[in-house]
């Protein structure tokens, strides 16, 4: 019987692996890139394993991005923590504390997560500049905790939810007001959404690359995916290094994912089914 239901499913397992491989297949092209000497690259050739290993392009990468990388994990880190707080306030606010409109205001309030970033590019200069925030790090912090709270709030929204309501009203009577509620309430009991928000921030704010190129206009202060792009030359490009480059800026959202993936699914899992 469990033959029988292994060869059944072995269509599903095919086909599965199959996808699993040609999405890994530009994560093995830049690997094996990265790995070799630059006089060994050809594009008729970039599938064949190096026939030796050379870290000169990874170093070379790493001194290239070394710098934005620093630069990356200082705005990204205050960035999720942030966002991901404001948008716990804000999916307690929208899940308990009802009031006219909520439900059509809550509505409006998830606009931001469909706004495509190109259309605000300019009058989100033009606001940094009047507050004396563009071109510094604060102000792309400050963006991606705004850019960042629609689906926080979304999400904690979901989870919030499925707390009982008698619990609220219990804490209300204790005398305890908005924020005593979601300190000593909420807050405690919402690490597993918590949890899924920061993993989705991480991975979002690290990855950005057009508003971190807007916002930060020099290159000693731009984020990591815009110093990977800054590698390439006007006449050449020396692949391996620019490879090694993209496989460093990759590593954190990789190893985070690799590190919490459960956690992420258990998180995320819990939040739908109370919701």
């Amino acid at each position: 019987m469990r033959l029988q239901r292994g060869f059944a499913r072995a269509p599903i397992y095919l086909a599965l692996i199959a996808f699993a491989a040609f999405y890994l297949l530009p994560f093995y092209v830049m690997t094996i890139t990265g790995l070799k000497p630059y006089e060994d690259l050809n594009v008729t050739r970039m599938w064949e394993l190096p026939k030796v290993i050379h870290l000169e392009g990874l170093a070379e990468g790493w001194r290239w991005v070394a710098p934005n990388f620093r630069n990356s994990a200082m705005i990204t880190i205050p960035a999720a923590l942030l966002s991901s707080v404001l948008g716990s306030m804000n999916g307690y606010i929208f899940a308990k504390w009802r009031f006219p409109r909520s439900n059509l205001i809550f509505i409006l309030f998830l606009v931001g997560m469909f706004l495509p970033y190109q259309g605000v590019l300019i009058p989100l200069v033009r606001t940094l500049q009047i507050f004396g925030l563009y071109g510094s790090p604060i102000g792309l912090i400050l963006v991606h905790c705004i850019f960042g709270i629609p689906i926080t709030a979304l999400l904690f929204r979901g989870y919030y939810v499925g707390i009982p309501n008698e619990l609220v009203d219990a804490a209300k009577i204790d005398g305890c007001g908005f924020f005593g509620i979601y300190r000593r309430i909420l807050l405690p009991i919402s690490m597993p959404a918590f949890g899924v928000v920061l993993l989705w921030q991480f991975a979002s704010i690290w990855n950005d690359y057009l508003i971190g190129l807007v916002v930060l206009s020099s290159p000693r202060l731009a984020p990591i995916n815009v110093a990977v792009q800054n590698i390439a030359g006007s006449w050449s490009v020396e692949w391996n290094v620019q490879m090694s480059a993209a496989l460093i800026a990759a590593a954190p959202t990789i190893v985070v994912y690799l590190a919490l993936g459960k956690l992420f699914m258990r998180g995320l899992l819990a939040g739908a089914l109370k919701g």
